[in-house]
């Protein structure tokens, strides 16, 4: 992949993370645009929403930024310092997150799906945090990229939910699946990109070559 289409597809990233940033914030703010469903969880679990809400919010605020290696080394202090506001964003959204995932639609299969990505988020960023405060920096990149894959969950969701409603496929069927299939091959991309494809270039990055 070019440079060019490299940094569109970064840009598109940021761009979908940072609109669905807003539109939990929103909904969290905004009563007159919440749905029904958003008023009972806020209704039955209102501390859980909230962190869940505002830690996905601010993960996916800043999480993009982080990735992109010019901004890494042009502002390695504003780096540091997102980087552990987005380590608190993980960590509200993600135990958040487990706690809702036991209520979650779906069935069986459905909160499942949502216990293990709460449970492989958290893993994958406590992972990250701990590679750099040792020094390991190529590792703590590759966690980080999976860190992120799995906060982009939350825009892949809202794109699969619209498109299982436009193929008339019914919400009891399609949300189980999506469950899983919104942050499992996420998590195989960035599998990909960080043993494969992207490796030699993570590695000379992370050199400073």
């Amino acid at each position: 992949m070019s440079s060019i289409w490299r940094t569109l597809a970064w840009l598109l990233m940021v761009l979908l993370s940072l609109f669905v940033a807003a539109y939990a914030v929103a909904l969290l703010v905004g009563a007159p645009i919440r749905s029904s469903f958003v008023d009972a969880l806020l209704a039955e679990r209102p501390v859980a929403t909230l962190a869940h809400f505002g830690g996905c919010a601010l993960a996916l605020a800043i999480g993009g930024f982080q990735l992109h290696p010019w901004l890494r080394r042009k502002f390695a202090s504003v780096h540091r310092w997102m980087g552990r506001a987005y380590v608190l964003g993980v960590a509200l959204g993600g135990c958040a997150g487990m706690a809702m995932a036991l209520h979650a639609q779906g069935g069986v299969a459905g909160r499942l799906g949502f216990a293990l990505l709460a449970a492989s988020w958290l893993g994958t960023t406590a992972r990250g945090y701990l590679c750099i405060r040792a020094g390991e920096v190529v590792a703590h990149r590759r966690w980080m990229i999976r860190s992120f894959a799995l906060t982009f969950a939350a825009v892949t969701l809202r794109l699969y939910i619209p498109a299982s409603q436009a193929l008339g496929i019914p919400f009891e069927v399609a949300y189980p699946v999506i469950a899983w299939i919104s942050w499992v091959p996420n998590l195989l991309f960035a599998e990909w990109f960080t043993r494969g494809a992207a490796a030699p270039r993570v590695a000379l990055q992370a050199s400073g070559a």
